[in-house]
């Protein structure tokens, strides 16, 4: 039976705990709101409004769209049609509807063409409906849930404008210059315009735009800009809202009939497995590099396009994309080993010969200078992996 654990993690960008609203990640390629005329606020400083937005951990009741847009200069990669896919993660435009109450109840609909996608938590209950297929997944939140014995960095993309807003804002410090541009409107909502750029040489980012709603103090809208980029390579936004708090209906769900229901209870799971197969960060700031474990990295051998088994990180949806990219790096060497490497606008991902993946926003130099300290970590890969790659 397909683990509810491994439906998370296929849809973590739209089921995280006490989401605000799901964005489908931050990955954008063109502009969501254009601007209109500067509306008028407020003067308010760069650290006035640092303070504002570390102050709001959640959004109020609201109802609203968010969208969000991918462009990174990929290579083609294979299209399964799921939304939740990696694939159409990194790539395309994604809508998602949300009715969200408090951390505990709200309801995210994907719409897809004849189909939709619908997350729902109402309290204790977490409901995921997929149309097409007619099937349903049900998962009891207990009240203790197991923690990790070891602090990891999230292996998803920011979920929303306010996680996108709150992990980039972590970064701020001395190697941050951090500014007020003029300020913009956003779904319908004057915001101020908080702009941070990186004072290294070795990031590949730009500069980082975040909106924030002058009467709220909550990230509408947060864009990542390669270095020279006149449109944002990454961008998470609203494109219309109501702070509104939606009727207890729109959390109410009950299967369809005929729908194929699975049972799960979140908060039970051990922790399992070799602490090699987990995903660790080396460096901070913005030269942070996600080290990746090898079921992220390397595709099993004969593996299906379209299973989507109980750890959607090894699935053969991901195993195509990984394949693809793969087949577009560039075979690289150092006192670590042998590996691939693939450079985009923003990101530099580093594939090793033991088959941990290293991914950040940093220029291929740093990641090769983090590749000894992955390289020496004990592997143990599944046992449908093939042998490294020479």
């Amino acid at each position: 039976m397909r683990q509810f654990a491994g439906m998370s993690r296929r849809t973590r960008w739209a089921v995280p705990v006490g989401a605000v609203v799901v964005v489908g990640g931050v990955l954008a390629g063109s502009m969501i709101s254009v601007a209109e005329a500067s509306p008028p606020l407020p003067a308010r400083t760069p650290a006035q409004l640092l303070a504002a937005v570390a102050g709001t951990t959640s959004a109020p009741p609201l109802t609203g769209t968010v969208v969000e847009t991918a462009s990174l200069g990929l290579p083609a990669l294979p299209g399964t049609g799921n939304p939740t896919s990696l694939s159409s993660l990194l790539t395309g435009s994604h809508t998602i509807n949300v009715w969200y109450a408090d951390p505990g109840h709200y309801r995210l609909s994907v719409p897809q063409t004849g189909s939709e996608s619908d997350i729902i938590r109402n309290g204790s209950s977490t409901w995921l409906w997929e149309s097409d297929s007619n099937t349903v997944t049900h998962a009891t939140v207990t009240p203790h849930q197991a923690r990790p014995a070891m602090k990891k960095p999230s292996s998803g993309p920011p979920l929303t404008p306010q996680q996108a807003a709150n992990q980039i804002l972590a970064k701020v410090g001395p190697t941050t210059a951090v500014s007020v541009d003029s300020n913009v409107t956003v779904a319908g909502e004057a915001a101020y315009q908080l702009v941070l750029k990186p004072k290294t040489s070795d990031s590949l980012i730009g500069q980082v735009r975040i909106a924030i709603d002058g009467q709220r103090g909550v990230p509408l809208r947060v864009q990542v800009f390669a270095k020279g980029a006149q449109s944002p390579a990454i961008q998470v936004g609203f494109t219309s809202v109501s702070f509104v708090k939606p009727a207890a209906a729109n959390f109410a769900f009950s299967p369809p009939a005929g729908a194929k229901v699975e049972q799960q209870t979140l908060g039970t799971r051990q922790a399992s497995g070799p602490a090699a197969n987990d995903s660790f960060t080396i460096g901070h700031g913005w030269l942070s590099v996600a080290d990746l474990p090898s079921a992220m990295a390397v595709p099993a051998k004969g593996a299906s396009n379209s299973g989507s088994g109980s750890n959607d990180l090894g699935s053969g949806d991901t195993n195509a994309v990984v394949g693809a990219l793969l087949r577009s790096a560039t075979p690289v060497s150092g006192s670590w080993g042998s590996g691939k490497l693939l450079r985009t606008s923003v990101m530099s991902v580093l594939i090793l010969g033991n088959g941990r993946m290293l991914a950040g926003p940093v220029t291929p130099n740093v990641i090769e200078q983090d590749a000894p300290q992955a390289a020496s970590q004990p592997h143990h890969p599944p046992a449908s992996a093939p042998k490294p790659a020479k």
